[in-house]
């Protein structure tokens, strides 16, 4: 009996559900302007304005090895880089167009390389594809919500040239499957307006995936919303829906989950600092306690963290984000059983931090300073062993006498006498884990 959708999509994202932390990678053209990924629609700028970055593209310091391994030191066990973004610059060898790397200074297919280097680290990889395209002659533009020559009427496209178009986008997606070996994530974007589903051919495109890599997972965003009959977010998705959702710039308050609460498998994307693309005076970086902190977040509610970096112009990821990354990296290495295959746990969120857990494991994430032993709210009798996950040592799970009116609840600290417990050994987030009686 074949399986169903639900099922399959099950089985391709096991691994996905269990590694948890990925690299997002935007780079391009617009590494050069260094205003962001969106700076050619933003500012309107022509083809022609534009070719000065093509023409000037020559990332020289550019070493996928050294970003694989910052990915790997890190902690993240999966990574996704733009292969094509909005402004239609090809990173990869497309033999469909002339708008690519290998046609630059750089001369090189990075995409190949990319691959190699992450696969070397023992990395799964991914390849970011945009089906919009805002280089080629047959996309529309005036008119269009984002074109950058949405307001320029010289820009007038026939529609019914738009199947020329539809046979490149999908001719790329098929190149990037057939000529660099096994891919783990194929991540489109975007839907919108009434760009969305079969406006992309969705059904014949997914088809295709499926009939040259049927283990690939990929992302929602061949529609728009979500919303309506047949999204990933239905009891009943249709073919095209996708593997997971993919919430940007926003972790969901109570996860995501189908129409009758069930979890389905999310990842959120974010940001390092404010930009995805390179922004030269971009310098709000999260710090590394957000990040671990929030990739604790989305484990709690069975989601990903997919966390993005911007290379420079020269292929270089900026230092600061580097020296972030190898921080969030030190407190994975000691923490990572608490991410890694850990989901939502079957307690509610607790005051003073989150829960993560894994089988009999609930680990405790304790975020604010705790003033005496911590609650653990309807967990008396509950705990068979207490252990700092950092270094093994022991926690004191205990009924302090000041705690006699709380019954159902257990409570612990770090030391005695029990009052031990400030400050926290790791203020960006100190980790019990909690062996619950079978």
């Amino acid at each position: 009996m074949e399986k169903s959708y639900i099922e399959q999509r099950t089985e391709r994202t096991e691994w996905f559900l269990e590694d948890r932390f990925g690299m997002f990678i935007h780079w391009g053209l617009y590494a050069i302007p260094a205003r962001g990924e969106w700076v050619r629609s933003d500012e309107q700028i022509s083809v022609e304005d534009y070719q000065v970055y093509f023409d000037e593209f020559n990332p020289q310091r550019y070493d996928p090895r050294a970003w694989a391994k910052a990915a790997k030191a890190a902690g993240m066990k999966y990574a996704v880089l733009t292969a094509k973004h909005h402004d239609g610059f090809c990173l990869f060898d497309s033999k469909l167009t002339d708008y690519k790397a290998t046609n630059t200074k750089a001369g090189r297919d990075l995409v190949s390389e990319f691959l190699e280097a992450f696969r070397e680290e023992g990395l799964k990889v991914g390849i970011y594809y945009s089906i919009i395209d805002w280089h080629h002659p047959d996309y529309p533009a005036y008119g269009d919500q984002y074109h950058p020559m949405r307001n320029n009427e010289a820009y007038k496209r026939d529609p019914s040239r738009f199947d020329v178009y539809l046979d490149y986008m999908h001719g790329q997606v098929r190149e990037l499957l057939t000529n660099y070996g096994k891919l783990d994530i194929m991540w489109f974007d975007f839907s919108y307006g009434d760009m969305i589903r079969e406006k992309w051919r969705a059904a014949e495109l997914m088809e295709m995936i499926r009939s040259i890599q049927p283990h690939i997972i990929v992302d929602n965003r061949l529609e728009a919303s979500g919303e309506g009959g047949g999204s990933i977010y239905t009891k009943n998705p249709s073919f095209y829906a996708g593997d997971f959702a993919s919430p940007e710039q926003i972790i969901p308050p109570t996860g995501v989950t189908d129409e009758d609460g069930v979890s389905i498998p999310w990842e959120a994307c974010i940001t390092l600092n404010n930009n995805w693309g390179y922004g030269a005076t971009d310098f709000r970086y999260k710090t590394a306690k957000t990040v671990i902190r929030r990739l604790v977040e989305c484990v709690s509610k069975n989601g990903n963290l997919l966390l993005n970096v911007g290379p420079d112009a020269q292929g270089e990821i900026p230092d600061e984000s580097l020296k972030i990354l190898e921080e969030v990296g030190q407190w994975i290495r000691r923490n990572g059983d608490s991410i890694y295959g850990s989901g939502q746990a079957d307690f509610p969120k607790p005051e003073w931090g989150r829960y993560t857990q894994k089988g009999n494991k609930l680990y405790a994430h304790i975020f604010e300073e705790p003033v005496g032993p911590i609650n653990l709210a309807g967990l008396a009798g509950r705990i068979k062993k207490a252990r700092m996950l950092a270094d093994g040592s022991e926690v004191f799970v205990s009924r302090p006498w000041n705690t006699v009116m709380f019954p159902d609840n257990a409570f612990f600290n770090f030391a005695r006498p029990e009052q031990l417990t400030y400050p926290l050994a790791d203020e960006r987030d100190t980790v019990v884990e909690l062996t619950l009686i079978d």
